[in-house]
């Protein structure tokens, strides 16, 4: 349980992150509403059990595939993670002004958001392999 806590408060400040590093990857929200606050932990949690549950079927699908681009196919199934996780938000939590796009998706579908989900999927693993490493250094050790 706590490392489900600790993979949602890692994936919410990596989400941030991208946000303010990408262009066109936006949360638009009020900052003074905690409510929308609620929404990014929700978007986090959706985002950390895409890629706990969904995300290694689906590498384990592609792994001939992988194996051929020799590991590139993980951008690509990392941003579909990203743009499926942008999706079902906008389905299911959209309202009272606040929405989650990954380069105008899922309002616009195009080679932009795509773009900017496979730069901002690269932001987010970055920060968040920093935060785990800094937060379970256990993990680095081997115990």
């Amino acid at each position: 349980m706590i490392d489900l806590l600790v993979k949602v408060a890692v994936n919410a400040v990596a989400l941030i992150a991208a946000a303010n590093v990408v262009p066109d990857f936006r949360f638009v929200f009020h900052t003074d509403r905690p409510e929308d606050w609620i929404k990014i932990a929700v978007i986090a949690l959706v985002f950390a059990l895409v890629n706990s549950y969904i995300k290694p079927i689906v590498k384990t699908l592609a792994l001939p595939i992988g194996f051929m681009t020799m590991g590139l196919v993980a951008f690509v199934i990392n941003a579909a993670m990203l743009l499926g996780t942008a999706w079902g938000v906008n389905q299911f939590v959209n309202g009272g002004g606040f929405s989650f796009t990954v380069g105008g998706y899922p309002v616009h579908w195009g080679y932009a958001a795509i773009g900017c989900a496979v730069v901002a999927s690269i932001v987010i693993s970055i920060v968040s392999t920093i935060l785990s490493i800094v937060l379970v250094p256990r993990k680095v050790v081997g115990f």
